[in-house]
């Protein structure tokens, strides 16, 4: 089985680890809700693209909607461990906002099935299960916000709104999911990478200043 840019599923992918009969469903569900939307799938259009019996569903999820909540939690996972892991793999606002952007908007481009479903299908999910998943996204959006924040005091970005600048650059990355096309003359990669250089624009970032302000706190020690 491949990812959605060819390669081979990567070890950190949830869908594709544990019970193998319950991955399938999971994929197959996945295909469907794709292609199909959530409400034009049927648990026996996901049975029959799994290889299954109808019955079989419902040993592994009691309902349809508890499979898209799999999927969905397991997506919004994943991209908040990357956002966290471009955190971690920077020192300065600019640098960790970068990152950030760079292997959200990548990992948009990567998983774009993935994260189509997860993006515009939550309208489906009941509401303990919304609730759920927007406490991911809550943790998601207040970690780029802490950087945004950070590069404000240490005046590397100049935006007078922390809160709507954050959603924008969150933003960047997700609406590649609605047209990223694996076939297209893009790769995750540089679409990761021009996202980057247009969120530092968007935050009003200038190399220079930042410089000055680290090579300072460098003399004040």
């Amino acid at each position: 089985m491949t990812s959605d840019d060819g390669a081979r599923p990567q070890r950190t992918d949830r869908r594709f680890t544990g019970d193998p009969t319950r991955a399938r469903l999971l994929e197959a569900a996945l295909d469907s809700f794709s292609t199909k939307g959530f409400h034009g799938t049927s648990t026996r259009m996901i049975a029959a693209r799994a290889g299954l019996s109808p019955a079989a569903v419902y040993v592994h999820h009691r309902t349809k909607e508890e499979i898209l909540f799999q999927i969905s939690r397991d997506g919004h996972q994943e991209a908040l461990d990357v956002v966290l892991a471009a955190i971690d793999s920077e020192a300065t606002p600019p640098g960790r906002l970068r990152a950030i952007v760079r292997d959200f908007a990548t990992w948009h481009a990567r998983r774009h099935t993935l994260a189509r479903v997860v993006q515009y299908e939550m309208a489906a999910l009941t509401p303990e299960h919304a609730d759920l998943i927007a406490a991911l996204r809550r943790h998601t959006h207040n970690a780029v916000r802490g950087v945004v924040l950070a590069g404000i005091e240490r005046g590397d970005f100049t935006v007078r709104d922390p809160e709507s600048t954050t959603v924008a650059l969150l933003s960047l990355g997700i609406d590649v999911a609605r047209w990223y096309r694996a076939d297209g003359a893009w790769t995750p990669q540089r679409v990761g990478e021009d996202y980057a250089e247009l969120a530092l624009r968007l935050v009003g970032h200038s190399p220079g200043a930042s410089r000055n302000q680290d090579d300072e706190a460098s003399l004040a020690r």
